[in-house]
């Protein structure tokens, strides 16, 4: 007869181990997502698991059983940026100020693109997984398409501005080359300052005054654009 000590019961868990370690796999687990999610930013989504395994200090089979894929990962590193996304235009669809709201949902949009290497690069890319990019992308959108029309409504965005639109704004604000994250996020802002402007429909006020200008590489800039 089988040792019955020996067993390891598989309740809601990692069946691979015993529950005195469940929390050690928790710890693991927030730690490699706390990574992925750092070294995402920081240099895109090429980055090797075994670059994320080593700075989280984990073993890299230890990466794998808790997300066997790369694309699982992924997900699950910007599910979250997704849902902050959505509580944006949860907060903007009830803001008395539909002006404020699109300008918000624009800026913050803009900030997390400019900071985040690898958002960046997933608002374009395609993933297979449990985390259905696509339908994220849709629901990304339809928050969009409501923070405009109220906009438009209220007579304060300008009515040829169209939906589609946001993509030719996140193509010149992707385009932005800074020596830092933060030099980005700050001529993100600069350029956002600008672009909002020429949005609005009521131009009987005076625009507001525009964010610090950053200094930025001419060289640098061109040869990118090229």
């Amino acid at each position: 007869m089988a040792d019955q000590h020996s067993r390891i019961a598989v309740v809601d868990g990692d069946p691979a181990e015993p529950p005195a370690l469940r929390a050690d796999a928790q710890h693991n687990r927030d730690r490699i997502l706390e990574v992925a999610r750092d070294l995402f930013s920081e240099r895109g989504l090429d980055v090797p698991m075994a670059a994320i395994a080593r700075r989280a200090g984990v073993g890299v089979a230890t990466l794998y059983r808790r997300f066997p894929t790369k694309e699982e990962l992924i997900g699950a590193v910007f599910a979250e940026r997704f849902e902050h996304c959505l509580t944006l235009f949860a907060a903007a669809k009830v803001d008395p100020d539909p002006w404020r709201a699109f300008c918000t949902v624009v800026e913050q949009v803009c900030a997390m693109q400019s900071g985040d290497r690898g958002f960046r690069a997933l608002l374009s890319a395609t993933l297979s997984g449990a985390f259905d990019l696509e339908q994220a992308r849709d629901h990304f959108l339809d928050g969009f398409a409501v923070v405009v029309r109220r906009a438009q409504r209220a007579g304060r965005l300008r009515r040829d501005f169209a939906e589609a639109d946001l993509s030719l704004i996140l193509l010149a604000n992707g385009g932005i080359v800074a020596g830092t994250a933060e030099a980005s996020v700050a001529a993100s802002r600069r350029l956002l300052g600008y672009l909002l402007d020429s949005f609005r429909a009521d131009r009987s006020e005076p625009p507001g005054p525009l964010p610090p200008p950053v200094r930025l590489d001419l060289i640098e800039a061109v040869r990118s654009g090229a």
